[in-house]
């Protein structure tokens, strides 16, 4: 893929993701956010730029982790039945 068009891409799909952001309407924010990931999916897919995909590692590195036992404890008095995952 050439550069142009992984820059052309990359702008478009910030363009969308603010738009989408910025829309009053739910579902058409919602399509908007949908399209530049779709976008930045191609992006990452295709031209498999390496500083972008450094960068979503690091991303990945950076979020919290998932821990075992953060479920809320079960209340005694509760008549419900609570599944653990």
């Amino acid at each position: 893929m050439p550069p142009w068009l992984t820059l052309l891409l990359l702008a478009f799909s910030v363009l969308l993701w603010l738009l989408g952001s910025a829309n009053g309407d739910d579902v058409i924010g919602l399509l908007e956010r949908l399209l530049a990931l779709g976008a930045l999916a191609v992006v990452l897919l295709v031209a498999r730029p390496l500083a972008l995909e450094i960068l979503g590692v690091g991303v990945a590195l950076w979020l919290p982790r998932a821990y075992n036992g953060q479920a809320a404890v079960p209340l005694a008095s509760r008549d419900d039945v609570l599944i653990p995952f």
